[in-house]
């Protein structure tokens, strides 16, 4: 059955900065390639909680990363250029007190699965008519960056509502996802992407009307190339 189409791709090379919005990418085992490559950590920590993320500093939200070459090239908010380096590391600990580290996920092998800075059942989509709803519950202008979506679906007028999709398959081109869980969410969709100003009232409304999930979860079944315009199929 027919539900939409891709409207958007975002890959977010660094987790927790800003991603980078695409025509196409390639798929892999265990995501969009070059999603989550690297990310920052506590050493002090172990397993998710290791992880660095806007939850512990806000400004991160404010770097963005693009994966050129299979390099990291990051742009801080006044416009300076990193690399994935010491010097972007002394810049990001400057923000906290707590010693952090780089975790850089680029195995030499890139089929590898166990690419474990992405999260939940690799790639989070995010449809446009939820992006309304929320919108007109909210009552406010609702930024669709604040949820770190790595495709938007432009749905079909009749297509059923996405929370029905839990357990089914969502077929791209070669391409086969499978929809796993709903997206719980977080703090961070209280910040605003572009002054980091924070409105807990957001977070509240999803967690009063949409018992705090928004957005599906999905694992890769078959791997392949997906682009903006695609046309998005579902079956059991």
């Amino acid at each position: 059955m027919l539900v939409g189409e891709i409207s958007e791709i975002t890959r977010y090379p660094v987790k927790s900065f800003a991603g980078e919005s695409l025509e196409s990418c390639s798929v892999d085992t265990y995501g969009l390639f070059g999603d989550r490559f690297c990310a920052f950590l506590d050493e002090s920590k172990e397993g998710w909680n290791r992880f660095i993320t806007a939850r512990d500093i806000p400004k991160m939200l404010g770097y963005s990363a693009r994966l050129i070459n299979n390099e990291i090239s990051v742009k801080s908010p006044n416009g300076e250029i990193f690399s994935w380096n010491e010097d972007l590391l002394k810049e990001i600990q400057r923000y906290t007190n707590r010693e952090i580290s780089k975790g850089d996920y680029r195995a030499p092998n890139p089929q590898d699965p166990k690419l474990m800075s992405v999260d939940t059942a690799n790639i989070l989509i995010v449809t446009d008519a939820s992006l309304r709803r929320l919108e007109s519950i909210w009552g406010k202008p609702l930024d669709k960056r604040r949820f770190r979506a790595n495709i938007i679906l432009s749905l079909d007028e009749n297509t059923m509502d996405e929370t029905a999709w839990i357990g089914k398959q969502l077929s791209i081109g070669d391409v086969k996802l499978k929809v796993e869980s709903n997206c719980e969410r977080c703090s961070i969709i209280t910040l605003d992407p572009d002054t980091l100003e924070r409105d807990v009232t957001l977070l509240k409304k999803v967690n009063e009307q949409m018992n705090l999930c928004f957005g599906l979860y999905a694992s890769v079944i078959n791997l392949g190339q997906i682009h903006v315009g695609q046309k998005v199929y579902l079956s059991d």
